[in-house]
């Protein structure tokens, strides 16, 4: 029986000697999108640990009260988390550099990117949700717990600063779900069709 298939056999399996696409290079708007990280990552340590407001509270006798970041577990958390993030962020900006100029080591790095932002976020998140937590305690109270009452009519700068830091950690957070998306979309594009 004589075969039917062409001399050429089928182009899927065909070998080329043309290299796989280099898919789309994204790796500027990586360097600026890890820039806003860190920036966002700063902003936020910096406005929550400058935080600090002293008010005289009435207990049977006028005493002086202060409220700072680290009299709440979560916050000292807060900070920890973020810091580590800028960290990561400065640490990933110069290694997108360094492999901007070297296509060989971008593939490579665009997977280790996605593994250590996703692990990033997770702290990011984590970090905002559990601070945002205590803010809203801070605002709203809980009634029905006693002693857990609302401070943020006393303490308004402190809780504005709070609440300003929560809001750029969860613009950092938005950054890293992008960063993510954007490593994952370069990856897909280098993937021979």
């Amino acid at each position: 029986m004589a075969s039917t298939d062409k001399p050429g056999g089928d182009p899927e399996y065909r070998t080329s000697s043309t290299p796989a696409p280099a898919g789309v290079d994204y790796f500027k708007f990586d360097v600026i999108l890890r820039f806003l990280l860190f920036a966002a990552s700063l902003v936020a340590v910096v406005v929550i640990v400058t935080a600090n407001q002293t008010e005289v509270i009435r207990v049977p006798q006028p005493v002086p009260w202060p409220a700072k970041f680290r009299y709440s577990p979560a916050f000292v958390y807060f900070v920890a988390a973020l810091s580590v993030t800028g960290l990561y962020s400065i640490i990933t900006t110069l290694a997108s550099l360094f492999a901007s100029n070297k296509p060989a080591l971008k593939t490579k790095l665009l997977l280790y990117f996605i593994l250590w932002d996703a692990l990033i976020l997770g702290i990011i998140a984590s970090a905002t949700g559990t601070a945002g937590g205590v803010a809203y305690l801070g605002l709203k109270g809980n009634r029905h717990v006693v002693g857990w009452n609302k401070i943020c009519h006393v303490y308004d700068k402190f809780c504005r600063h709070v609440g300003a830091s929560i809001a750029v950690a969860l613009f950092g957070s938005v950054v890293t779900v992008l960063l993510i998306w954007l490593s994952a979309y370069s990856i897909h594009s280098r993937v021979p069709k």
